[in-house]
């Protein structure tokens, strides 16, 4: 069986190597272009073609590939797998292989449909998700479904703790479900379309903190987009990110956004109904720093100041 794997992320190269862990025959991969990185804007390629060259495998990296595709096509894949690939895959490509082209998509579908549900899932306080593999159509993760394995969402969990999860659990699903599927084991179920929810990749907007809100979705907001993009706040015309959080209920005497502490255990901020504690911060135009490094400088200051 020729297998064509497409994707771009780190979290794809936990799929693609279990692929070559289950020895598939994987003859080409496609990924995104080499792109600028850096101050210097040096191009870096992805970290699936990375993997891709130290296996000796083909890549692909078309800058289009809804107009790009026949060399994908040239390899005469019988199965293509895809996770967090980043292209719109054209509809020649996806009813080319006999056994179809299916992806891994890191939700529990129908929910979370698009480029970034692990951070919605935890910004809208889930406390459940998972990845689904699923055939893919031309829409956007519209595709029936296979089969899926759910993770929980901890109260604490960042967005990279809930990515590792779903990194784990994603081997499964190539390691026994992607087997069963091949074995005839497993028939796909269309999605229910009335439990669609979207999951749009996150935009600028997206990462302001307002303090503004029940202190529940203030952590959630800030905790889901750790370690990346990261969260930010607006201090008196500069912005401030907030890289490490905590969460406190009782109800503060100040204004939301009010700056309640600055000490060695983290910046507390008020919300309506408690508090959250930044406790690694980045000020802006220099690097993120320890909540004691910053109250050893000009952190100390900044108590009864208040965020926009």
């Amino acid at each position: 069986m020729r297998v064509i794997f497409m994707g771009t992320t780190p979290f794809s190269c936990v799929v693609l190597q279990q692929l070559l862990d289950d020895n598939y025959d994987v003859v080409a991969v496609v990924t995104q272009p080499d792109r600028p990185f850096g101050r210097k804007r040096e191009l870096k390629a992805s970290p699936i073609k990375e993997l891709a060259i130290a296996n000796n495998i083909d890549v692909l990296q078309p800058e289009r590939i809804r107009s790009d595709f026949q060399a994908v096509l040239d390899y005469e894949p019988d199965l293509i797998i895809t996770c967090a690939y980043g292209q719109i895959v054209p509809k020649v490509i996806l009813d080319y292989p006999k056994y179809k082209c299916l992806n891994v998509h890191a939700s529990l579908l129908p929910k979370y449909r698009g480029g970034a549900p692990i951070h919605w899932s935890i910004i809208r306080g889930e406390e459940e998700t998972g990845v689904t593999l699923m055939l893919m159509d031309v829409g956007m993760d519209s595709g029936d479904m296979l089969t899926s394995r759910a993770v929980p969402i901890g109260a604490n969990d960042t967005m990279g703790h809930v990515e590792a999860k779903l990194m784990e659990v994603s081997k499964d699903l190539i390691h026994i479900d992607l087997k069963r599927y091949l074995d005839g084991e497993l028939k796909f179920i269309p999605q229910d379309t009335d439990r669609v929810t979207l999951a749009y990749t996150i935009q600028r907007d997206d990462e302001f903190v307002s303090f503004n809100r029940p202190v529940q979705d203030v952590y959630n907001h800030i905790r889901g987009l750790i370690p990346w993009p990261v969260g930010y706040g607006v201090f008196e015309g500069n912005t401030v990110k907030f890289h490490e959080v905590s969460v406190e209920y009782n109800t503060p005497n100040a204004d939301p956004g009010t700056i309640l502490e600055v000490s060695d255990g983290g910046v507390r901020i008020a919300c309506i109904d408690g508090s959250v504690v930044i406790h690694k911060i980045q000020p802006a135009g220099k690097p993120a720093i320890s909540a004691k490094d910053f109250a050893n400088g000009i952190g100390r200051t900044w108590k009864g100041r208040t965020f926009e």
